[in-house]
Parts: structure tokens; sequence; C-alpha cells
């Protein structure tokens, strides 16, 4: 049921980096060539909510507090999305999920981000 499985994530000081990867080895592959992913994030005491996403044609998208910092990408092949974050805030930290963005499946477990000050 859940498609999904994200990893990367960890304890880093602010200014560090972080390459969160989302393998999508349980989606049917048509579906993730197709279909735009996404990573969100749920922070302590937050709603979750979208970060980046990039479509089929590798195209992106990204919310105000990933721009310039944060990088999505997809390898089609491997069937997994990855984030590069750079220039870490402790604001980032919390719970990193990868899904499809138009129609969402089951969410996963998420990976954690904790960013030190």
């Amino acid at each position: 049921q859940v498609q999904v499985v994200e990893s990367g994530g960890g304890f880093v000081q602010a200014g560090g980096s972080l390459r969160l990867s989302c393998k999508a080895s349980r989606m049917i592959t048509s579906v993730f060539n197709s279909d735009t992913m996404g990573w969100f994030r749920q922070l302590p005491g937050a709603q979750r909510e979208f970060v980046a996403g990039i479509n089929r044609l590798g195209s992106t998208t990204y919310a105000d507090p990933a721009k310039g910092r944060f990088t999505i990408s997809r390898d089609n092949a491997k069937k997994t999305v990855y984030l590069q974050m750079n220039s870490l805030k402790a604001e980032d930290s919390g719970v990193y999920f990868c899904n499809k963005v138009e129609t969402p499946g089951s969410w996963g477990k998420g990976t954690l981000v904790n960013v030190s000050s």
C-alpha cells in the first residue's frame, strides 16, 4: 500500500547538508514516470507542508523556504527521487516525506531531519 521509502535524514549542524532519497520501488513504473513527485515535511507542531516537486519532464517547483537551498531531482531508471538540502537551518528540522503530488498515495514513515544551531 505504501509505495515509497524515505531515507537519508540525520542529525546535522546548521549550515550543513543532507541528501534525502525516496525509493518508489513498489510504485508502478508508468505511474512513477508520468506523475509529479514531491517532497513534503512536517515541522514540530505544524501541519505537513509541500517542500519541492518535480514533474515527468524534470521541471521543478519549490516552496519559498527551500528556494536557493534545496534541489529536487529524479532518476526514473532507479525510480528514485532525491532532495539535496544545503545550508540547512534549525527551522528545517522535521520529518520529511515523499509522495505523488497530484494524487498522493499512502504516506510512509518519512525520514527525520534534525538540524542543530
